[in-house]
């Protein structure tokens, strides 16, 4: 952090730079480098046995929907989805009647770094000290014990990423999970997932600021905040790019000055970190847009992108995803000029990429109907869209959006086998996820306590049925 703070604070923060290089490593040969990923994933996929669904009606992910079908997964990927399959497998499932799903994967999620339910103290997510905290990273603060993880996977979610809050110009870094119990966040840590930059746009940073009587404290202000922070970054990088160059020649080279915030915007500039923008508004997504083409970097996926309709065809040129809510609106001035078909305009434009999110610790739980939402008020509209297009919202647009849909969002050979198993047409308000399915192995059931992995913070504590069953019954 370089902004804003006091005087007094500068020459030990100069010390701290000038006299390491933390997190750098030297080669054999002396050369200096960065290690981009110094925590890096201990995720290893649960057991797992080869399992064939039967006679179900399965929504591949990439627009395809198939009636009674059948679907083998075998080693934690995908191996065949058609009619009529019969190879054998260890566990054979009759899914008649049923429907399945890829796991759904949400690409806004705050669930181990803000309040739980259950721990209203709990929040980490939201470093509102500096306009510019990219040297912040919401791994750091993720608790894996967070009942909500669960709830998560009772509600099909496989993938989420977790993400700082939106109060700064540049947040920090968000992390992508699999949605897996484990002790650490490492254990959850979606193996060579690209990290994201959460930046904010509009109203936040500059009431927070303001607030603080520094800067910004305008929409102008947002902007240049950002426009300073890649001019420097720029630098940065070309003093790095310089070193590798000159070291090549002669090895005693001294290399930049290490920075950890400028680390985070280098590996943007360098097209290994993407960017996650909270911004509501369509003339700041235009800026925003612009704003990476000034610098020469890609600006990612908007989320909330209220007024998204309005440069729908903006958006799907320049290759954004959009990740939005179905129909959370009008409780900021911002957030006011919203539509209900806003996911179905932006979807309509040729090559888009329409997502939806929950940035909700209760949305995330049913983010199936958060998309049948979309579906049904669209289709009322006139929009010409079925179950099979709808299910790209909350799987395989989703994981395009976070780098991953190599590997997952779509029930296709060679994926990872991150499969949900529905009691009927998961567009439906009385949808379940019956079986949830990570890398191969069941992570849920719902008929099944053995699959029903509660946190081992809430072992021991009376859940809050009972407690209002107790409480009823006093009364």
């Amino acid at each position: 952090m370089r902004t804003n703070l006091p005087k007094v604070f500068t020459p030990l923060i100069l010390v701290a730079t000038i006299s390491t290089l933390v997190g750098c490593s030297s080669d054999d040969d002396g050369k200096v480098t960065i290690n981009k990923n110094p925590y890096p994933s201990t995720y290893t996929p649960l057991p797992s046995e080869s399992v064939l669904f039967k006679n179900a009606t399965v929504l591949i992910g990439n627009g395809k929907q198939l009636e009674e079908a059948d679907v083998l997964i075998e080693d934690g990927k995908i191996v065949e989805v058609g009619k009529n399959i019969s190879e054998s497998a260890s566990i054979e499932i009759d899914a008649k009647g049923k429907w399945i799903t890829p796991g759904i994967i949400d690409t806004h999620s705050h669930l181990g770094v803000y309040p739980s339910p259950s721990v209203e103290s709990h929040s980490d997510g939201n470093e509102m000290t500096s306009p510019n905290t990219s040297e912040v990273w919401a791994e750091h603060s993720i608790w894996p014990q967070d009942p909500g993880f669960q709830a998560a996977r009772a509600g099909g979610i496989t993938t989420l990423q977790i993400l700082p809050g939106s109060a700064n110009l540049f947040g920090g870094r968000g992390v992508t999970l699999r949605n897996v119990p484990s002790h650490t966040m490492q254990g959850m840590k979606f193996p060579d997932a690209p990290y994201g930059l959460k930046m904010a746009c509009g109203e936040n940073p500059k009431r927070v600021y303001s607030s603080k009587k520094v800067a910004p404290s305008t929409r102008m202000g947002n902007m240049a905040g950002y426009r300073m922070a890649w001019a420097e970054a720029t630098e940065y990088k070309r003093a790095w790019d310089r070193y590798e160059a000159a070291f090549e020649d002669d090895n005693t080279v001294e290399p930049p000055k290490r920075d950890i915030e400028l680390d985070t915007l280098k590996g943007v500039l360098e097209g290994d970190i993407l960017i996650h923008n909270h911004c509501y508004k369509a003339e700041e997504m235009a800026m925003m847009i612009d704003l990476g083409k000034e610098f020469n970097y890609h600006s990612g996926t908007f989320h909330h992108a209220i007024e998204g309709y309005k440069i729908a065809d903006l958006l799907a040129e320049n290759g954004n995803c959009a990740a939005m809510w179905p129909d959370w609106w009008g409780f900021k001035m911002e957030a006011y000029d919203m539509v209900q078909e806003n996911v179905a305009i932006v979807d309509a434009a040729k090559n888009s990429c329409a997502v939806i999110h929950s940035d909700s610790d209760t949305t995330i739980q049913r983010l199936n109907q958060e998309a049948a939402k979309v579906l049904y008020r669209a289709k009322d509209s006139g929009f010409e869209l079925e179950e099979k297009d709808a299910i790209r919202w909350i799987t395989l647009n989703a994981a395009k959006s976070l780098g991953i849909d190599s590997k997952t969002g779509s029930l296709e050979e060679g994926k990872n086998a991150d499969v949900v198993l529905w009691n009927q047409n998961p567009f439906s308000v009385y949808a379940q996820a019956e079986q949830v399915f990570l890398d191969g192995s069941k992570v849920y059931d719902r008929f099944d306590e053995k699959y029903q992995a509660k946190s081992d913070f809430m072992l021991g504590q009376p859940s809050l049925l009972e407690n209002a069953t107790k409480n009823k019954a006093e009364k």
